[in-house]
């Protein structure tokens, strides 16, 4: 099984390089991933500038890029550059420092990797970790659940023909796997601004998580309860229950 693997985190960060370790042990690992800080960059590509590659070293039987672009160019490039003529089986975009629930995935590079690879006609699951600052000994357990998530899907692939899966591992003592739908996520935004040394207006984009109520069946439940939350996410934004609708209003 061939296995591209991306995050949004960079090259660099923990949480890539023990997933890229761990999963070495049952895959070929291809891993392209940016040179730097990306997140919140939902599904943009870089169209009017080059996008610079560098081979990395992460582990003896892992081949490492880090590119200048985003998430979304990582996976583009990897499938349809740099490993193009590697059957690639499966995309995995993590694991993300933070998590990615509810309502959060419309921002999240993590999550926009893993349907880049979708778009892309590949089996692709987006993978986040429910806290910050994480050592790289949890990230490597945190992988091992990656593992026996893939070994018991991978004869199943063909389930993500039509949507990614978007997994989060709480910070908890894990209980198990549970199939959820998105939540909710609401912030009280805060908008600091500040003038530079030069006289030029910035702004910080703060802001607090709002506590929502959430359905039991919610990723986000599910994580606070202690359990890996398995969303499958498709990207059809098409309200199908509005057409008929619209079709009877008469337009001029």
């Amino acid at each position: 099984m061939n296995i591209l693997i991306t995050n949004d985190d960079g090259i660099y960060a923990y949480g890539i390089i023990e997933l890229a370790r761990e999963l070495s042990n049952i895959a070929n690992i291809y891993v392209v991933a940016p040179d730097s800080q990306r997140s919140a960059t939902g599904h943009a590509i870089t169209l009017h500038s080059p996008i610079m590659v560098k081979e990395e070293y992460i582990d003896e039987n892992i081949k490492a890029y880090s590119i200048s672009g985003t998430p979304a160019d990582c996976v583009k490039i990897g499938i349809e550059g740099l490993f193009k003529d590697i059957n690639i089986d499966l995309v995995l975009s993590g694991i993300n420092n933070g998590s990615n629930l509810g309502t959060d995935v419309i921002y999240s590079g993590t999550v926009s990797a893993a349907l880049e690879g979708f778009i892309l006609n590949k089996p692709s699951i987006a993978i986040s970790y429910n806290d910050l600052n994480v050592k790289k000994e949890v990230y490597r357990q945190a992988s091992k659940y990656i593992v026996h998530l893939i070994n018991t899907i991978k004869d199943k692939f063909d389930l993500l023909n039509d949507c990614i899966l978007n997994v989060n591992i709480p910070a908890t003592e894990i209980k198990g796997y549970k199939i959820t739908k998105l939540g909710k996520r609401c912030y009280d935004q805060v908008m600091e601004e500040r003038i530079s040394p030069f006289g030029q207006k910035y702004f910080w984009v703060k802001g607090t998580m709002k506590e929502l109520e959430q359905e039991e069946d919610s990723d986000i439940a599910c994580v606070n309860d202690g359990y890996i939350s398995i969303t499958p996410v498709n990207i059809e934004m098409t309200n199908l229950n509005k057409i008929n609708i619209l079709q009877n209003i008469k337009m001029i």
